[in-house]
């Protein structure tokens, strides 16, 4: 069972609430999210593009600018190279377009999962040598390629690097050194010299920056900038990144652009997935949209993707965005597998004992290999690498839990991998066959996390009885969007709600609408789009088959539950109720 944790942190709510003319609780959860001055209030519920950082602060940004000016002006062939995924396919887009606008002779390359790998190899330096390349401009990678980097220099290129993912570094005697590629101009933001405020920036958003240098420096409009980002964000969310402070801006602006979306591909994305421009929100980014963007660099090819927002055909956009959503489809379809696949190894292994999880399915498909991390992650809330069979060598993706900094992990035993990089909370690596038993072996045996730590932990915005609850709460709510990672929709929790009935709904009846009971005889309604099997076993454990029978009939029962839930608004046929939505129950 999941551990449940109210924020219990102090403030002066009420005159929060007067100053910005919000709700008390509404202050409350600005508290629990850790902002606290005034000028932090303000951005965060106010803040606009006026209140974006500098890009000029970014280490290397204007000498990067600067040398790509300089190349475009002498006419020199320059070629950006991103990545598979749907930050790297939009920060190429971001890129080629805006060295287009600036009239640059440019190329874009965007690695194959399966043949190339992630970020630079020295296959797509040689073809860019052949092809008579200049500059190499990454984004989305390029902060660890040292030895690919150095192979373009050794050619004679001119090598540009944007990125955001963490340093590589080696550590001796307790001391981390950090190392750097010959590249000339590195623009990351987790760069120790750089003095940027702000360092949860996407590959896209580093990107943007170095656009809008760029168009400073040629007299273009900054507004002209603004039209990426409904790129910025989409990336932004797609990647998982924080959404705080400046994140949020991006994303919150994007967002109002790409409810008005000019893109010929994004319209047709956006309509193939059955949504309307103007109600996309966070949600469909991560998990509608996003996912038709990825699915093509994991079962085909990314470029597919960059086409999509590239064409300027609306038929050739919808012809695109209908490929994309059936290789998603089909993306699911793997997913599923190899789900059930990885659980049943974890069973039949034994894994049960093993703090890190690392399963090896040989004849998974390796690009769904993160997703499946994720979900297993999930299930067992432990940090998971998942690994599969490649031509050459073992391939796997981790996902982390907070506890836990799996590229941190990961470097202490460095020497068994071919390649590896990520985050915190997710990574990438390749390795030697052999390697894998040892690789186990050491993660767990390195693994500093005790039982606690593997305990979800569910945290609390306020325990609060339905009847506080408003629509009019609900949906001043929304002023704290766009919800995602680190600023998660608020969660609130009642204890004994009385259960009057519950009935499944929708096509395969996966939905359980419940009339909830509150203290003073109050009927709300509740919903639940989790495991209902296993919702009702818990009930029939907890009381009986014969009260839960008689909820499942309308009948007067005695079941109750203490509930974890999120408040929300269902619309229909221009009639809006009030219901809560549980997320967890006991």
């Amino acid at each position: 069972m999941e551990e449940w944790i109210e924020y219990r942190k102090s403030a002066d709510f009420q005159a929060i609430a007067e100053k910005y003319h919000i709700d008390r609780v509404t202050a409350r959860i600005i508290r629990n999210r850790n902002i606290v001055e005034d000028e932090q209030i303000r951005r965060f519920l106010q803040g606009d593009l006026s209140d974006l950082y500098d890009p000029h602060l970014l280490k290397d940004a204007d000498l990067l600018c600067d040398i790509l000016l300089s190349k475009i002006q002498s006419g020199q062939k320059i070629r950006v190279i991103g990545d598979y995924d749907i930050d790297g396919v939009m920060s190429s887009y971001l890129l080629v377009t805006a060295l287009e606008r600036l009239g640059a002779d440019v190329s874009v390359q965007i690695p194959h999962r399966m043949l190339d790998g992630y970020g630079l190899n020295a296959s797509i330096i040689d073809n860019a040598k052949d092809d008579g390349i200049d500059t190499i401009l990454t984004c989305d990678n390029g902060i660890a390629a040292i030895s690919e980097i150095a192979l373009a220099k050794s050619y004679g290129m001119t090598v540009l690097v944007t990125d955001h993912h963490e340093i590589p570094y080696e550590e001796a005697e307790g001391e981390k050194r950090f190392l750097r590629s010959e590249a000339d101009a590195i623009v990351n933001p987790h760069q120790e010299e750089c003095g940027y405020p702000f360092k949860e920036l996407c590959g896209a958003a580093v990107a943007w920056k170095v656009i809008c240098i760029a168009y400073e420096k040629c007299g273009i409009a900054f507004e002209e900038a603004c039209r990426f980002l409904e790129n910025v964000a989409f990336a932004t969310v797609g990647d998982i990144m924080s959404l705080t402070d400046e994140n949020r801006i991006l994303v919150k602006e994007g967002l109002k652009r790409m409810h008005v979306t000019e893109n010929i591909g994004m319209k047709a994305l956006i309509s193939q997935c059955n949504l309307e421009a103007r109600n996309v929100g966070t949600y469909h980014l991560g998990f509608v949209l996003g996912p038709c963007i990825n699915a093509s660099g994991r079962l085909d090819t990314a470029k597919r993707s960059l086409e999509l927002f590239r064409t300027k055909d609306s038929v050739n956009a919808v012809r695109i965005a209908g490929e994309l959503v059936t290789l998603n489809t089909e993306r699911k379809d793997l997913t599923a597998k190899g789900v059930e696949e990885a659980v049943q190894m974890y069973e039949k292994m034994g894994y049960d004992k093993d703090f890190v999880l690392v399963i090896y399915l040989p004849d998974m498909h390796e690009s769904i290999a993160g997703i499946v991390a994720g979900r297993i992650k999930e299930m067992y809330h432990k940090p998971t690498f998942i690994l599969t069979k490649g031509e050459e060598c073992v391939k796997g993706s981790g996902r982390s839990i907070e506890a836990y900094s799996m590229w941190e992990e990961m470097t202490k035993c460095r020497d068994l991998f071919l390649k590896y990089g990520g985050h915190p909370m997710a990574a990438g690596l390749s390795l030697p066959e052999g390697n894998v038993d040892e690789f186990r072996r050491r993660m767990n045996e390195n693994c500093t996390l005790d039982e606690k730590d593997l305990n979800k932990k569910v945290y609390l915005d306020a325990a609060m009885p339905l009847e506080y609850v408003s629509p009019e709460l609900v949906k001043q709510l929304e002023c704290l969007a766009p919800f995602g990672r680190d600023n998660l929709r608020p969660v609130f929790a009642t204890r004994n709600i009385r259960i009057g009935r519950m009935w499944r709904i929708g096509k395969k009846m996966n939905v359980l609408r419940l009339d909830l009971i509150t203290e003073t005889g109050k009927h709300a309604a509740g919903i639940y789009f989790g495991d209902i099997d296993g919702m009702l076993a818990y009930l029939r454990d907890k009381y009986s088959d014969t009260e839960v029978e008689r909820a499942l009939h309308g009948q007067e029962n005695r079941m109750e539950l203490s509930v974890v839930y999120v408040p929300t608004i269902n619309s229909y046929k221009d009639t809006e109720t009030l219901q809560f939505e549980i997320q967890y129950y006991k």
